[in-house]
């Protein structure tokens, strides 16, 4: 049995999570997908239809949780498909930890090294957005598995800006912008003292929801939680991990959470919210209808 089927036979899912079980929850969430079907945009370009300017905090942005942790084994791996295609699935928020080593930053989740340098992000990212300049994508840099002053990792990403020639692709400046703004740009987002760019769970600007160590229980009421305040709230720029690696292995762990998140987000309970923030998550392409859910909590011009 693989482990959804395991799962499936073993969890009794909470009662927030089957919100959409029934005949009633179906239909509406089949009848959510016909529309969304109808009237939205190729994820490519679900950004395009929308004003210039359109603040980025008002938007329901899919993110990838450890964006580039693809290898390594059940618990380390956190996403199984590469950058460029997140990006064209309709992810904008990326999650990108650097480990500064020998004057570079190579892609780590811990200890272990993910077959990818941050050059090779920044590549995906100018591909997509040279061929869908009415995007943008948002990257959280952080360090991860080095420990080197801010000072040296900032020299290192200004390697990245000047001698490899990136600064162009990416916006450094300290406050949210607005989509205009940011279309055709990676908006830096610094979780690192010496970078520059949008300061990272500055709690002036952001309400982050990152419990990674809650059982998937636990977990889901703090989701849901934040997803309502995100709608009923609005102003700061929301951010609302799905993602945990208690217990089980993080893919696990999406296989329980993943279509409660649907589920909840197709909901009639949901139906009209917009602006639910950043929304990063484990294997976001392997749960059907996911990603669709998502962004059906935009407006749709």
């Amino acid at each position: 049995m693989d482990r959804r089927g395991f799962l499936r036979s073993a969890a009794v899912l909470p009662a927030a999570g089957v919100l959409a079980s029934g005949a009633g929850g179906v239909a509406v969430a089949q009848s959510g997908a016909r529309a969304r079907s109808r009237r939205r945009p190729a994820p490519q370009d679900w950004m395009a239809p929308l004003p210039a300017a359109t603040p980025l905090r008002s938007l329901t942005i899919p993110g990838s949780h450890d964006s580039g942790a693809r290898h390594g084994g059940a618990w380390v791996e956190c996403q199984d498909t590469p950058i460029g295609e997140q990006l064209d699935a309709g992810v904008r928020f990326l999650d990108v930890r650097c480990r500064a080593v020998d004057g570079v930053f190579a892609i780590h989740h811990g200890a272990f090294y993910q077959h990818l340098m941050f050059g090779d992000v920044l590549i995906a990212c100018r591909d997509f957005l040279a061929e869908h300049p009415g995007e943008t994508v948002l990257m959280r840099v952080k360090q991860e598995y080095s420990s080197v002053d801010d000072a040296e990792f900032r020299r290192i990403f200004d390697v990245y800006l000047d001698e490899k020639g990136w600064r162009s692709l990416l916006r450094l400046d300290s406050t949210p912008p607005t989509l205009g703004e940011a279309r055709g740009k990676v908006v830096v987002l610094a979780d690192n003292g010496g970078l520059p760019g949008v300061r990272w769970a500055d709690p002036e600007l952001f309400d982050v929801q990152d419990d990674y160590q809650a059982e998937p229980f636990a977990k889901w009421d703090r989701i849901t939680e934040q997803f309502r305040q995100a709608a009923d709230e609005p102003g700061p720029w929301y951010v609302n991990f799905t993602s945990t690696a208690a217990g089980l292995p993080p893919a696990w762990n999406a296989d329980r959470l993943n279509p409660q998140v649907r589920k909840f987000l197709d909901g009639s309970g949901m139906a009209g919210r917009t602006g639910l923030g950043i929304i990063p998550m484990d294997f976001p392409q392997s749960e059907p209808g996911l990603l669709d859910a998502v962004l059906a909590h935009n407006p749709t011009s």
